[in-house]
């Protein structure tokens, strides 16, 4: 840890997250665990992250050294080790990566096509018990360790029970996000003796889910304070039809529950600077993004006709929860509309395979890239007019607020995030920012898309819409701040940590 911060408010804090951009990413958690916490440092705070060293990082190229050999782990009835390297964000921010080749080295992060690895709980319970281990092993001390996800679950329950009394672990306060309640880390309650935690946790007020245990909930129920990624999402997920089993404890736990808007990284998405992209352009020339337009067209095989007509653009996991369903349902009618689609991502085989037909059905009109190409999606997000998110629920969403600096206008369901970061355009006042839909239903989808394209023919519009997009700033700034006010209070609230508050 780094004793000489700046200022560092007096408080230390630790990352723990499954994934951390650049480093390992799979969505949008890697971005959010990879740019707050350089916000937070830009504040004077000493933080730092630990991430699980997988094949990823190993390949990437990043510049990692040696550390810590040896350190013994826990897992079951035997130990394990692992040796701990570090490396450090653009902002300077250590990384500190558990290496453990038979759990960590393997091509993806925590699944193959055919389902989760078998062994996902001894993974975890292993990075999660490592990560307090290493604290002692090294004497260094955190006010608060920030856990992210299932996978970071079992950190609180650790330091609430086999840690509780420790000199060292028993000062540190938790903060555990959910990134989104649809991945709850469940195991048979037998694994619980992996974990290595008291066998009277398998309850209802602890781990025990519908005759499962739960990591998700481990996190829930043991955080000292818990966090969301949008207020919206917060209210949500404490009603039966978003909180997928969890919304009781959450209400119980409601005092604790706060929904903080994630941040954008206008370091990697910004149209001006964007190396990706053929023609950088902003507000001030707006017009280039016409040949960007142009570009993509020619890339994705969409026909030269669309440069008068609005092209949507979608760069999504290919699940249900994205909205798939509805985009299938009316993919026809937006191509009987005049307009163009292209879609860039992968995910359920149900989705890859009616998606592709509907390419092959509208040549021209409809391109389809299956897989995830990071420079691909930089180029649909300056190429297109509209950005296509029709969530059936969205906890945050990262991609609309990157395309409003864009200046490609988001389309979404009013559900999450999305209802908290787009405001409906209203062409008599010239306020707003997108257009959005309620019911989760095809005609609702329809109606605003019919919107988009009949505003779209109205240039000085459609110019006004972008540009009060391309004005708005969701940079990480305000949403650390709140993180930063969250640490020293949950510190102050529970009268601990090894660092005065000020």
């Amino acid at each position: 840890m780094n004793d000489n911060a700046s200022t560092n408010n007096g408080l230390r804090v630790l990352f723990a997250s499954p994934e951390v951009a650049p480093f390992a990413k799979t969505g949008g958690l890697a971005d959010v665990a990879g740019s707050l916490p350089d916000a937070l440092r830009r504040r004077g705070l000493d933080v730092s992250i630990a991430l699980p060293c997988y094949r990823m990082v190993r390949e990437g190229g990043f510049s990692l050294r040696p550390l810590l050999a040896g350190l013994r782990v826990p897992l079951g009835s035997d130990i394990f080790k692992c040796s701990v390297l570090q490396a450090q964000t653009k902002e300077g921010v250590p990384v500190y990566l558990f290496e453990r080749e038979d759990l960590f080295d393997r091509p993806n992060l925590y699944a193959t096509p055919e389902g989760d690895y078998y062994d996902n709980l001894e993974r975890f319970a292993f990075f999660s018990r490592a990560v307090l281990l290493f604290l002692k092993e090294t004497g260094s001390p955190v006010d608060v360790i920030h856990c992210h996800d299932w996978q970071t679950g079992l950190v609180p329950a650790f330091l609430k029970t086999v840690y509780g009394d420790d000199r060292l672990l028993g000062t540190a306060s938790t903060i555990f996000t959910i990134h989104n309640i649809g991945y709850q880390g469940l195991f048979p309650r037998e694994k619980l003796a992996v974990c290595g935690l008291p066998a009277g946790m398998f309850r209802m007020d602890g781990l025990e889910y519908w005759g499962q245990m739960s990591l998700l909930k481990a996190g829930i129920v043991y955080g000292d304070a818990l966090t969301t990624v949008s207020p919206s999402y917060a209210r949500e997920i404490q009603e039966p039809e978003f909180g997928l089993g969890m919304e009781g404890v959450l209400r119980k736990r409601s005092k604790d529950l706060y929904g903080i808007l994630n941040g954008a990284d206008y370091t990697v998405w910004s149209p001006d600077e964007d190396p990706e992209i053929p023609y950088p352009y902003n507000m001030d020339r707006v017009g280039d993004k016409a040949k960007n337009k142009e570009a993509l067209l020619a890339e994705t095989g969409l026909k030269d006709g669309l440069r008068n007509r609005p092209v949507l653009g979608m760069i999504s996991r290919l699940s249900s929860q994205k909205g798939c369903d509805l985009l299938i349902q009316v993919m026809q009618d937006i191509v009987d509309l005049g307009a163009g689609v292209v879609i860039l991502g992968s995910g359920e085989e149900k989705y890859q395979t009616l998606l592709q037909e509907a390419s092959r059905r509208n040549p021209g009109a409809v391109s389809l890239r299956i897989g995830f190409d990071e420079s691909l999606a930089h180029r649909i997000m300056a190429g297109a007019d509209i950005l296509l998110m029709p969530s059936l629920y969205e906890p945050c969403g990262l991609t609309q607020m990157y395309a409003l600096k864009y200046g490609t206008v988001p389309l979404v369901r009013a559900t999450g995030g999305l209802n908290d970061t787009i405001a409906a355009f209203d062409p008599e006042t010239g306020q707003g920012n997108g257009f959005k839909f309620g019911p989760y239903r095809a005609d609702a989808m329809m109606r605003a898309v019919r919107d988009a394209v009949r505003i779209y023919q109205d240039s000085a519009s459609w110019r006004t819409l972008m540009r009060n997009g391309m004005r708005q700033d969701f940079s990480w700034d305000r949403s650390a701040q709140r993180y930063l006010d969250l640490y020293r209070g949950i510190v102050s609230s529970l009268g601990r940590g090894r660092a005065s508050v000020r």
